[in-house]
């Protein structure tokens, strides 16, 4: 397998020393996947002297056109025989004897590179990971006088090769080739008839050419089963439109595992593309990565290819056949390319093409979809105007009113402002409120939605979009008759101190629902001025003195109790003291959990503080009976 150098020379050339051990390590570690490919290799090679049989001009053309057939042998080998163009000697010495080699460079066989799917070499020697010694026979078509060759390798590196008798009965009669893999110890299942067949299936199955596996019934007598298909799924058929459909739903679940919301034909014959897009029933999160099966001239390419399609297009798994995409060198995967690029965006259009004609409408799809892929809408929607348009009027926003529509929201309130929260603690601290004074109010808080109405307020400022601010709510709120301020001025100044850690001041106002004790409300602005004096309080002189100069003072929060709660009264009529006070820290901390926010520490010292003083209060507090009253049920007599 080496040559000697030339020394004494510039231009002295030698050969590689090539371990045939270490490169079969090197397919299986880091090259493959998995030794499942093993199949799919020889079945390229197969495919490839088919082709170039085909190609030749002056060759007689196999009995049939052509096959390749697999059969499970009794003893744990598997043979892989193929009509195809076979090799001469000088060719297998060309071929077998330098790793890498490739017949498909020649420029003898009259076609290009794109007509062929693998590597001859490489894909022989990935064998090796699952077989302990690999045979090839084989006989040119092309030269039917030359002698017929064998070539029996070792995973350990060494190879015998030699030209044999025509006689031979494992030389193919017509020309073409024969490959007997010997397991290695511990990958016999690899070789065993079920799971050949099921490799064949399974990256041959959409082969063009006919991909027949020798087994044998259960009586006992041989049959050759054919697991390649005569036509791609998806290609036109006289066939009804529904017995189309039928099938192509068949086949998503049986090869995807799952039964499809709806389907996207895809074509793209710049790119030599077909195929299909299949919606998925249930959703998925936008983090998710689509994986998709491709199919590289009818071969199994892989069944998890990534970035076929856009980011937002995760609610779709495809299943297409190329011929202008490059592979990567395991041939499991697409280079990703300027060509990738291009077909990427070229798909995505067609994708998106077909969702927009769906949502236009109302259809029960389009409600089914909506409901389960509104994410994919909203995330489309961030950069495509015309989806936003499309979106403002089909895509539904949780309200204080009900579910609704921006469009919807914005017409119902005919002019005035279109109020909404980039925050689900704070629609849920607001909603009940909101929602009693009759105020239309969105809820912003879920993923995209804020981006997404920045866009709408942009695109539509007629909608007078805007964030709910603490003093929107606030105005709706019934503010208390004068002469009852005056009452609880010095309640609500007490009030007031005992939150000054919170930097919350309490005020009081009238508002449904009654059962509703207190309302905190916040600003985005306060918060992050707060946020910002934390950070000056924790830093050094120079940055927290940075920091001071440009944030503004933090405006505090407001605990608005509702003078229509009895607990509020009574709180308000309470004497001054602690148990006033842990009152006020009970109802502020309350308030803040109505919200769905988990406490801080702070926050979470100080409604303990405020239930132990309670309950010491309430502990405390002596009892009276009055002898005149009559015995309750239960009591000694």
């Amino acid at each position: 397998m080496t040559s000697a150098a030339r020394e004494g020379s510039p231009d002295s050339r030698a050969a590689f020393q090539v371990d045939l051990h270490g490169v079969v390590d090197l397919l299986a570690r880091h090259l493959y996947s998995s030794p499942r490919v093993y199949l799919r290799e020889l079945l390229q090679n197969g495919v490839d002297a088919l082709t170039a049989r085909r190609l030749l001009p002056g060759l007689a053309a196999p009995e049939g056109g052509g096959r390749i057939l697999l059969t499970p042998c009794a003893d744990g080998s598997l043979e892989v025989r193929d009509d195809g163009v076979g090799l001469t000697g000088a060719e297998a010495v060309e071929l077998l004897a330098t790793i890498g080699r490739s017949s498909k460079r020649d420029a003898d066989l009259g076609a290009g590179r794109e007509e062929f799917l693998g590597q001859f070499g490489i894909g022989l020697l990935s064998a090796f990971m699952v077989a302990e010694t690999i045979e090839l026979v084989s006989r040119s078509a092309r030269q039917p006088d030359a002698a017929p060759v064998r070539w029996l390798g070792h995973a350990d590196g060494r190879y015998e090769l030699g030209e044999i008798s025509p006689d031979d009965p494992d030389v193919p009669t017509g020309g073409g080739s024969l490959v007997r893999l010997h397991p290695r110890r511990d990958m016999e299942h690899w070789l065993a008839a079920e799971t050949v067949v099921a490799l064949a299936e399974d990256v041959g199955g959409l082969l063009p050419v006919p991909v027949l596996v020798a087994t044998t019934l259960e009586d006992g007598s041989p049959v050759q089963r054919r697991v390649s298909a005569t036509a791609l799924p998806w290609s036109p058929s006289a066939t009804a439109p529904a017995a189309r459909e039928q099938g192509l739903v068949a086949y998503a679940e049986r090869t995807l595992g799952f039964t499809p919301l709806a389907r996207i034909d895809l074509d793209l014959p710049l790119a030599g593309l077909t195929g299909v897009a299949y919606v998925l029933p249930g959703a998925l999160a936008p983090t998710s990565t689509a994986h998709h099966r491709v199919y590289l001239r009818r071969m199994l390419l892989s069944s998890s290819v990534p970035d076929l399609l856009p980011p937002w297009a995760f609610f779709v798994r495809c299943v297409v056949d190329v011929a202008a995409l490059r592979p990567t060198a395991s041939r499991e995967g697409l280079y990703d390319d300027e060509v990738l690029v291009a077909t990427r965006d070229a798909l995505g259009r067609q994708v998106r093409a077909w969702l927009l004609a769906t949502l236009a409408e109302p259809s029960p799809l389009a409600t089914t979809f909506l409901r389960t892929h509104h994410l994919a809408v909203r995330a489309l929607a961030l950069q495509d105007d015309e989806m936003l348009d499309l979106a403002t009027q089909v895509l539904p926003f949780e309200s204080t009113l009900g579910p609704t529509t921006l469009a919807d929201a914005a017409e119902r309130l005919a002019g005035e402002r279109l109020l909404f929260t980039t925050d689900l603690e704070e629609f849920r601290r607001l909603a009940p409120v909101a929602s009693a004074q009759g105020l239309l109010l969105v809820n912003g808080g879920y993923v995209y939605d804020d981006d997404l109405l920045t866009r709408v307020a942009a695109r539509f400022p007629a909608w007078r979009l805007a964030r709910v601010t603490a003093d929107d709510v606030a105005h709706t709120l019934e503010e208390v008759e004068p002469l009852r301020e005056l009452e609880v001025t010095e309640a609500l100044t007490g009030a007031t101190a005992a939150l000054t850690s919170a930097d919350c001041e309490v005020v009081l106002r009238r508002f449904e629902p009654t059962s509703l004790p207190a309302l905190l409300l916040r600003d985005a602005e306060g918060d992050h001025a707060r946020a910002a004096a934390a950070t000056v309080a924790a830093a050094d002189d120079l940055w927290g003195g940075i920091v001071a100069g440009l944030t503004a003072p933090a405006k505090p929060r407001r605990l608005v109790l509702n003078d229509d709660n009895t607990t509020v009264r009574a709180l308000l009529a309470g004497a001054p003291g602690p148990v006033r006070d842990a009152g006020v820290h009970a109802l502020y901390v309350t308030s803040l959990l109505a919200s769905g926010r988990p406490l801080n520490d702070g926050e979470s010292r100080l409604l303990d503080g405020a239930l132990r003083t309670l309950l010491d209060g309430a502990l405390a507090a002596p009892t009276t009976t009055d002898p005149a009253a009559p015995p309750r049920e239960g009591d000694a007599r």
